[in-house]
């Protein structure tokens, strides 16, 4: 992003209906975020911890609960501050830096998705050489593409808008479709770019997870016995509840050529995104493992013993 002018904060609307209650607002949205950090940072201190769990299915959602914290820290600690203090303004480079990490996180996130069903496929598939294809190097490989990918991509968007003007952001954080709409430069051809590749990302993410899902739950349909067909659906069904929240509400916001366009519903949307989603997936995902369960009793019980 540039600044041609004298632009050197920006201002963000948040949410002027309920501005008026921001404590019980705070207090509200304050305890989403430490669940959502609590429940991922337990996730990923049990996979650590437990060596049972150190396998790649866990690898990678450990990369994702991380990325998880990452993505909800950098909109909710801001929006915090606005509820609790209503300071509004955010620095021009504070802007840029939330939304370079929000939408480079974001869009890593949905190719870690894709990563994940791949993982879940050969795990299926290819159970005895699973260990083997899915090694260590792989998975750095592949983590380290979904990062390389998504940085390569974030770049060329954000680094076309150049301000000058008015300065008030009619959003809780410096999101793309907002800044867009801002922008004194023309952006006809930054708001096609962003479209393009924003289906890019979503569509290469679907394309792989519905590709490895459907070839997943028609072998499940033909599983044996009823016991194999419980495992292999609880094994598959956290990732596709996450999957359904996520592609949601980003789809909504996100897929659609003119980024301008129904800035206040994308608010609500983009609520849900950033607060409700990375609040549910922990839960989705430890509530529903029988292993993380199991890890988190033997956990617990080491503690008690050592003490």
């Amino acid at each position: 992003m540039e600044n041609r002018t004298g632009v050197q904060e920006f201002i963000l609307e948040g949410f002027p209906a309920v501005q008026h209650q921001g404590k019980v607002v705070f207090l509200v949205h304050l305890l989403a975020y430490l669940v959502s950090i609590a429940g991922n940072a337990v996730l990923v201190t049990i996979t650590f911890v437990d060596a049972h769990l150190q396998t790649p299915m866990y690898f990678f959602l450990c990369i994702f609960s991380i990325c998880e914290c990452y993505f909800t820290s950098t909109v909710i600690c801001k929006l915090l501050v606005i509820f609790l203090l209503g300071t509004q303004t955010i620095s021009f480079a504070a802007c840029f830096i939330q939304t370079f990490v929000f939408v480079f996180v974001g869009s890593a996130c949905f190719l870690i998705i894709a990563v994940m069903s791949l993982d879940r496929y050969v795990a299926i598939f290819r159970p005895l050489h699973y260990p083997t294809i899915v090694n260590m190097r792989t998975r750095f490989l592949l983590v380290s593409a979904c990062f390389a990918m998504s940085f390569t991509l974030i770049t060329v968007k954000i680094s076309q808008l150049s301000f000058c003007g008015p300065n008030v952001i009619p959003h809780f954080f410096c999101d793309l479709g907002p800044l867009m709409h801002l922008s004194c430069s023309d952006t006809k051809y930054v708001e096609i770019l962003a479209f393009i590749l924003a289906l890019f990302i979503f569509l290469t993410s679907l394309i792989i997870t519905l590709i490895a899902y459907s070839h997943i739950v028609v072998t499940i349909v033909h599983l044996p016995t009823a016991k194999e067909l419980q495992k292999a659906f609880s094994t598959c069904s956290s990732h596709l509840m996450v999957l359904s929240l996520l592609y949601g509400s980003c789809v909504f916001i996100y897929v659609k050529p003119k980024q301008t366009n129904r800035l206040d519903s994308n608010r609500e949307a983009a609520l849900v995104n950033t607060v409700v989603t990375p609040l549910l997936n922990p839960v989705i995902y430890t509530l529903r493992n029988k292993q993380v369960h199991q890890a988190l009793k033997e956990t617990t019980h080491r503690m008690k013993i050592a003490r």
